[in-house]
């Protein structure tokens, strides 16, 4: 395996699995595309001509159902043979389960009449990619395998080779050393290119798949905004159930022992005043280190130094408690919407505290800029590496899906032995 990589790319190509599965995908694809052709035009046809009857609605409905069961043969095709994996349509169905909702849904669907419009184009580019595949095929391996089937005409033809001219005087045939090498020669540029060619034609297939057999963009669009929102939902209830465990184990319990301590020094009061005082002193400790807690329960809900200064001064406030030594550099034109402004704070306040926990740094560095319609964070540091983003549950899966909910991107650049790089893109929104 490691010797056919140090070939050229020229030379493995006619002998690739790819190749091979992309000359099956275009052989096959002129009888099956002819076959989608003639039975989808037939039926659309005819069942437009009788939409002026009943029957034609059935009829038309029935074609394109069957058009859509052609798609999901072309789809299954292209992900065996081309490694394309598209995925189907949402079902079509009506709003009250009957035949003529049914009929009506998908007279009315786009993914079905998209189909049918596949059906339409493919059979004649199936012909001219099979017409095309075939004769560089064939051409190519024939010439270039000339010199070992050469004797055949001399043998079973009676004439000495392949005839390049001929007329009632003269005529010449491919039957010289020098004659069958070049024609070799010629075929063996036949086989190289052939491949190239094949993979050219298979692409167009390919966006006609992806584009024509898939989901729209609407659609598409639709299914990853409600993820998005599942996703938002899930990082609210769970920031929801983190207040409430910090108030419950933090604040709360100080407090409750906080009354306990002034219950009893009211009771000393009296019969023990210098208890008493012990006791408040401890009490007034008490409420300093519950302040200290709802003070960074606040400013990890939502700073009041981000509402007032922005993310300069907020994030080079985060730098200040980090372990590491921190660089801040934010370059802004102006101030972001609060929304995307909150996520790119949190965004670089958890980096930071990765960094303080995991990486075993000297020094990071945070860099903010603006890009076109875009918002680029990226926090820096010389530690160990080894980040990844890894599945579910884990620091960084969590943050990246808080800032995909966002139409955002997070990229984790980590090798082993560091540094570690950790780019964030956000939508900008002023």
């Amino acid at each position: 395996m490691a010797a056919s990589h140090r070939l050229p790319a020229a030379i493995r190509a006619p002998f690739e699995a790819r190749t091979w599965r992309a000359l099956l995908y275009v052989l096959i694809g002129l009888p099956l595309g002819i076959c989608w052709f003639v039975l989808s035009v037939a039926l659309v046809s005819t069942g437009a001509g009788l939409l002026v009857t009943f029957l034609g609605v059935p009829i038309l409905a029935g074609a394109l159902a069957m058009c859509r069961g052609f798609g999901a043969v072309e789809r299954a095709r292209a992900r065996g043979l081309l490694g394309l994996d598209v995925a189907a349509p949402d079902p079509v169905r009506g709003r009250t389960g009957g035949a003529l909702s049914w009929m009506g849904a998908m007279l009315k669907s786009g993914a079905s009449w998209r189909h049918l419009l596949y059906a339409v184009l493919h059979m004649p580019w199936a012909v001219f990619s099979f017409s095309v595949t075939v004769a560089l095929w064939t051409w190519g391996w024939s010439l270039f395998t000339y010199p070992l089937w050469q004797w055949v005409f001399p043998t079973w033809v009676g004439q000495d080779g392949i005839q390049l001219y001929g007329d009632a005087t003269h005529s010449f045939y491919l039957d010289a050393p020098f004659e069958l090498a070049v024609t070799s020669l010629i075929g063996l540029v036949f086989v190289l290119v052939g491949p190239w060619v094949l993979r050219g034609l298979v692409s167009v297939d390919r966006l006609l798949v992806s584009g024509l057999l898939g989901p729209s963009r609407l659609a598409s669009r639709v299914t990853e905004l409600e993820s998005d929102r599942g996703v938002v939902v899930d990082t609210a209830a769970a920031d929801l159930r983190r207040i409430e465990r910090d108030l419950h184990d933090g604040a709360q319990a100080r407090l409750a022992a906080l009354a306990m301590d002034l219950g009893l020094a009211k009771e000393k009061l009296a019969r023990d005043p210098q208890a008493a005082a012990v006791l408040v002193d401890e009490a007034h400790g008490e409420v300093k280190l519950a302040l200290q807690e709802l003070r960074d329960l606040a400013r990890g809900i939502h700073p009041a130094v981000l509402t007032d200064r922005g993310l300069d001064a907020a994030l080079s406030a985060v730098a200040s408690r980090c372990s590491v030594p921190v660089s801040v550099d934010v370059d802004l034109p102006a101030r972001p919407v609060p929304a995307i402004e909150g996520i790119a704070y949190f965004t670089v306040s958890e980096l930071l505290q990765n960094v303080t926990r995991h990486s075993g740094a000297r020094r990071a560095w945070v860099d903010v800029w603006r890009t076109g319609d875009r918002l680029m964070l990226q926090v820096r540091d010389d530690g160990v590496g080894g980040a990844v983003v890894g599945d579910g549950g884990s620091g960084l899966a969590g943050l990246s899906e808080r800032v995909g909910a966002v139409d955002g991107v997070l990229a984790v650049d980590s090798p082993a032995g560091g540094p570690t790089t950790v780019t964030a893109e956000l939508p900008w929104r002023a």
